[in-house]
């Protein structure tokens, strides 16, 4: 490949619950030497779950990197040998309390391919059905459901409340719907 970087050693630096982290030295395509800081992530899932009213479901969480409160659709980490359409089944129930009847596989992609390998699965729900005793989220996470129509998302997203690019994109999909 053209712009291939060859790896020729790896020193993991770090193994947490969710991510770890390592630094690679790589040859250039042009012959020199370089390191690269690489963060490993399993892979997530992200819903956009849409009401029979056509509103999107956001949950709303603090964000300790960012250190804020931030409005998001639904999403979650895929567990080691989970598919990520079970994860995603499952995230949507264990954050909004819904099932859908209907989900579809929309498109994976990258979050931040300069220094992480994290990949989302987005899925698309609908027919929510709400769950009389939902599956229990993460202890550890704390979430408030919020039901918005997309031009709602729209002004969410121009005052940054929406300010992760998996909602954005969710969003501006959704208004192809």
């Amino acid at each position: 490949m053209k712009f291939e970087e060859r790896t020729l050693s790896t020193e993991q630096i770090f193994s947490g619950k969710v991510i770890s982290v390592q630094v690679d030295d790589v040859e250039l395509p042009n012959g020199k030497m370089a390191q690269r800081e690489l963060v490993k992530h399993p892979g997530a899932v992200a819903i956009i779950a849409l009401t029979k009213e056509g509103k999107l479901v956001l949950v709303e969480q603090f964000r300790k990197p960012l250190e804020r409160t931030m409005l998001e659709i639904p999403a979650g980490k895929i567990e080691p040998g989970e598919e990520p359409e079970l994860t995603a089944i499952r995230e949507l129930e264990e954050e909004t309390g819904y099932r859908a009847n209907s989900f579809t596989y929309l498109q994976t992609f990258s979050t931040s391919p300069g220094f992480a390998d994290e990949i989302i699965h987005l899925y698309v729900a609908k027919d929510l059905v709400k769950v009389d005793q939902p599956a229990i989220g993460d202890e550890d996470e704390f979430i408030e459901v919020l039901e918005v129509s997309v031009q709602e998302a729209d002004e969410l997203i121009a005052n940054e409340r929406i300010y992760d690019a998996k909602t954005v994109v969710a969003v501006w999909y959704a208004k192809s719907l």
